[in-house]
Order: C-alpha cells, then structure tokens, then sequence
C-alpha cells in the first residue's frame, strides 16, 4: 500500500473544502482581492495559504521517506500527524476570537512532522 498517496489525496480535499470556504466567503462579503478590512476574511485567507505553504513540502518529504522504505505504521504516524496538525491550524486561525491551543497545537504537529522527516532523510544520507 502506498501511504502517503492516500493522506495526500485527503489533504488535497481539505485544501479543496478551505478553498471553497474563503470563495464563499468572498462571494458574501463581495470581497474581491485581499480581505477587505475584514477579519474573518483575513483568517479565512489566512487558514487557506498557511495550508497551503506547510502542506507541499510535507508531503514531498512523506514521500521521500516512504520510497525509503520506512515502516506503513511510521508513514501512518507522520500522515495522520500532518492531518491533524493542518486541521487543527486551520479551525484554530479561522476562530474569532482567536483560539491559540488549536493553532499552537496544529504548528507542533507539523513541525514535527517536517522535522521528524528531515532527520530521517538526513540519518539516511550518512
């Protein structure tokens, strides 16, 4: 089983249903560029790039793990791990007023999803 394709897939969904949450958002505060002035349309565009930023790399370095040969019950730890941590930012930002243990605990779990993975493509490099 290919692990990472399928955390990948369901990312991309969640990048898709952000996506669709800040059109939306546009649309009913006939926002066109940029937010506005407007709060909740700053954190919905907020929730939405940050996804976007964080997500890629991660994933090319899950891959790059996987095609190491790592362990599915490690790939399953790093993917679910990215999953949550992503969905937790993203509710976190998105909240006015704002929540900072979704947000705090969303950036702790990618970075050490990103770090994790890193240290393996590095400890296999030696």
């Amino acid at each position: 089983m290919q692990v990472i394709q399928f955390y990948a897939a369901v990312l991309g969904l969640v990048f898709v249903a952000l996506s669709v949450r800040t059109l939306r958002l546009r649309r009913s505060l006939q926002v066109a560029v940029g937010d506005g002035g407007n709060i909740v349309m700053l954190r919905a565009m907020r929730a939405h790039a940050n996804f976007a930023e964080y997500v890629p790399l991660c994933i090319v370095l899950l891959y790059l793990v996987q095609v190491q040969g790592a362990p599915a019950w490690l790939l399953h730890l790093l993917g679910m791990g990215l999953l949550v941590g992503r969905l937790s930012h993203a509710y976190g930002v998105s909240r006015e007023p704002e929540n900072f243990r979704f947000r705090v605990f969303g950036m702790a779990m990618t970075f050490g999803v990103l770090g994790v993975t890193c240290m393996r493509l590095l400890l296999a490099t030696l």
